[in-house]
C-alpha cells in the first residue's frame, strides 16, 4: 500500500508556478483559477455579464459603449461585430473569468468596438480533450442562435450583434480551438444560417514531429508543451495528431476552413512561432478560398499581450485585431471597412493570397480617416487605433515574476 501511495504522488506533468498533475489524477493549479465578477468598467465604459449555457459551459459577454452610441449615428451602423473568444492555458489552465482575461477582454472590447463573448470550457486533465472543443462548439452555436435578430435569449447579441461580422479567436490553446471551430463550421451548420466571417489566431498552440527553428531557442519549453499535450489529450496519437497539428498527414484539408479571412499573430521569441507561420503558409497553399494575414511582433514572447496589454506592441497587435474584426466584407481585390471612431496608425503586416508564400513583413503606408464603408484598394492597408485612452496592466507580471507565459 505504501508503494501505491508513493506511485499516486508521482508527478506526470509540471509547469512551474502554474500547474502540477499527479499520477493519481490530482491536479494543483497555482494561478488563474479564481474568477472576478462581471461589472461595468469605469475607465472604458465596457459592461460585462455572465450567462450559463449548460451545466458545463458558460460565457462572459462584453458590451462596449459603442452599442449605445450607434442609436444616434444617423443610421450608418446599428450593429457591432461579434468576437467569440477562447482563452489559452494549454487546455488545462485558467478560468475565462479570471482577472487577467477579464481585464484584457474589457480593453479589447473597447478597442475593437465589438461584442466579445468569452467562453468558459471544461479543463483537462479532469475533462480530457475533446471536451474543450465540444464545449466551445456548444457556445458558438448558442451565440449563432441569436442571428435571427430581436427576441433572442440574450439581448446584447440579438439587438446589437452584427452576424455578418461574426469572428472566432483566441490565443495559444484558444487559437487552436478557434481554428477547429472554423473547421467544424465547414461540416456542421450553425443556427439560422450564421457563418463565421473571420478567425483571429494569436500565438497558436500547434505542434508537430521534428524540431523547427523557434523550438530550438528553448528546447526545455518545447518539450514541456509537447508533454502537456499528451496529458490533456491522453488518447492522442502524438504531436502529429490533427487536433494539435492541422498540417499533419490525415488532418482535414485546410480548404475546408469555413471563413473568408484569417489573421495569424506571431511573436518573435515564441517557441511555437514557426508552427504558426507554417499554418499560415499551409492555408495559403491549400486551395482555401480565403485570405490570410500574418502579423509578427519583434522581440516579444508567447502571449506577451497578457503581461501588459497597454504596452506599444500589445496595442499594435490589438489594433490589427480591431481592424480585422471590423472588416465588413471582402470582394475580389477590394475591401470595405468600417472606419467610424478609429484613428489610423502604422503597423507591419503580411498579406497572403491563395497559393502565395509567406513574405517578410512590410511597412504599411499610413492611411487617413475615411467615411464609413468607403471603398479602397486593399494594397493601401489601414490599421485602427480606437479612441480608448484608459487602459491598465493586469499585474500578471507581478504574480508570475520571471515565469514563462503559458500556452
Amino acid at each position: 500500500m505504501a508503494d501505491s501511495g508513493a506511485s499516486d504522488d508521482e508527478v506526470v506533468f509540471e509547469m512551474a508556478q502554474f500547474i502540477c498533475v499527479y499520477k493519481s489524477g490530482r491536479v494543483e493549479r497555482y494561478f488563474g483559477s479564481d474568477p472576478v465578477p462581471a461589472s461595468t468598467d469605469a475607465a472604458t465604459g465596457v459592461a460585462s455579464k455572465d450567462r450559463a449555457i449548460s451545466p458545463d459551459v458558460a460565457v462572459r459577454l462584453y458590451l462596449p459603449p459603442a452599442a449605445k452610441e450607434t442609436e444616434d449615428d444617423g443610421g450608418i451602423r446599428t450593429k457591432l461585430p461579434i468576437l467569440v473568444y477562447f482563452h489559452g492555458g494549454g487546455f488545462c489552465l485558467h478560468t475565462a473569468f479570471n482577472f487577467v482575461f477579464h481585464a484584457y477582454l474589457t480593453s479589447l472590447a473597447a478597442r475593437t468596438r465589438a461584442i466579445v463573448v468569452s467562453v468558459e470550457y471544461r479543463l483537462a486533465p479532469e475533462h480530457p480533450l475533446p471536451a474543450a472543443y465540444d464545449d466551445s462548439w456548444q457556445a458558438l452555436r448558442w451565440v449563432a442562435s441569436h442571428a435571427a435578430g430581436s427576441g433572442g435569449e440574450e439581448p446584447w447579441l440579438a439587438d446589437h450583434g452584427d452576424f455578418s461580422r461574426l469572428s472566432v479567436g483566441g490565443e495559444s490553446a484558444g487559437a487552436n480551438v478557434a481554428h477547429h471551430m472554423a473547421m467544424r463550421a465547414g461540416t456542421e451548420s450553425l443556427p439560422h444560417g450564421a457563418r463565421i466571417s473571420s478567425a483571429v489566431i494569436v500565438h497558436p498552440y500547434f505542434l508537430g514531429a521534428g524540431r523547427v527553428a523557434s523550438e530550438e531557442t528553448d528546447p526545455a519549453m518545447a518539450q514541456s508543451v509537447a508533454t502537456m499535450w499528451r496529458v490533456v489529450c491522453p488518447g492522442t496519437t502524438g504531436v502529429d495528431d490533427p487536433w494539435v497539428n492541422p498540417l499533419a498527414a490525415g488532418a482535414p484539408g485546410l480548404q475546408g476552413l469555413a471563413c473568408a479571412r484569417v489573421l495569424v499573430c506571431l511573436a518573435e521569441k515564441d517557441v511555437v512561432r514557426d508552427r504558426g507561420r507554417a499554418y499560415a503558409e499551409g492555408l495559403g497553399a491549400s486551395g482555401w478560398a480565403g485570405e490570410v494575414e500574418v502579423l509578427e511582433v519583434a522581440g516579444q514572447g508567447h502571449c506577451f499581450h497578457l503581461v501588459d496589454f497597454a504596452c506599444a506592441d500589445a496595442v499594435a497587435q490589438d489594433d490589427a485585431i480591431a481592424r480585422f474584426v471590423n472588416l465588413l466584407k471582402l470582394k475580389r481585390d477590394l475591401c470595405y471597412l468600417d472606419y467610424r471612431g478609429f484613428k489610423c496608425t502604422e503597423l507591419e503586416v503580411t498579406r497572403l493570397r491563395r497559393g502565395s508564400r509567406l513574405a517578410q513583413p512590410r511597412e504599411i503606408e499610413e492611411g487617413v480617416q475615411s467615411e464609413p464603408e468607403e471603398l479602397i484598394n486593399e494594397e493601401k492597408e489601414i490599421e485602427f487605433e480606437s479612441d480608448q485612452e484608459n487602459v491598465v496592466t493586469t499585474g500578471y507580471e507581478q504574480e508570475v515574476e520571471g515565469g514563462e507565459n503559458d500556452d
